[in-house]
């Protein structure tokens, strides 16, 4: 089994910066592929980032998001700049063993406000 603590969420202005983190526990995480997600009130969860070794992006986030790994550390990184207000939302890490589709485990999300 994963565990998996997102951190870096906070408060930020439309057009800063963030860098969220998930870290992982549990498993052999370079047999897992990792995504990001988000929910932001009243809207249905998103995906925002997912892939590896390829990377793949919601048509909102791209060229403003960045998804990265490093499986000596055992963490996924969301790299986020050029932020907006609709940005904001829980964001969520999810993971799932390669070569299957369903994403098993997450974890507990991570607070993002963008203000304008």
């Amino acid at each position: 089994q994963v565990r998996l603590v997102e951190s870096g969420g906070g408060l930020v202005q439309a057009g800063g910066s963030l860098r969220l983190s998930c870290a992982a526990s549990g498993g052999t995480f370079s047999n897992y592929a990792m995504g990001w997600f988000r929910q932001a009130p009243g809207k249905e969860r998103e995906s925002v980032a997912w892939g590896s070794p390829s990377t793949y992006y919601a048509d909102s986030v791209k060229d403003r998001f960045t998804i990265s790994r490093d499986n000596a550390k055992s963490t996924v990184y969301l790299q986020m700049n050029s932020l907006k207000p609709e940005d904001t939302a829980v964001y969520y890490c999810a993971a799932r063993l390669k070569g299957t589709s369903t994403y098993n485990w997450w974890g507990q999300g991570t607070q993002v406000t963008v203000s304008s």
